[in-house]
């Protein structure tokens, strides 16, 4: 569990900071991740990785969500401003 928690941790930062529009795929993978590096925790042998894994999901996850917030603002503000140009 802890070497899955710390590749999805890794994919969900990859995915909020590359790939434009896959935001939600990080953030879902970040919930995933969070949950299983907080059960790996338990296993002594592998907390090191189980926390590594931890913290890169819950930073995937919050960057996800902020960054898809970001861009959702961005393209309500260009829409605005489409409709404001076609009043005049």
């Amino acid at each position: 569990m802890a070497i899955g928690s710390l590749v999805l941790g890794i994919i969900s930062v990859v995915m909020a900071l590359f790939f434009a529009g896959f935001q939600w795929v990080g953030a879902i993978t970040g919930i995933i991740g969070i949950i299983l590096g907080a059960l790996a925790r338990k296993v002594p042998e592998k907390k090191g990785m189980a926390t590594a894994g931890l913290v890169l999901s819950i930073i995937g996850f919050v960057l996800s969500i902020i960054l898809f917030v970001a861009c959702a603002a961005c393209i309500g503000a260009i829409g605005a401003a489409g409709a404001a140009n076609s009043l005049f």
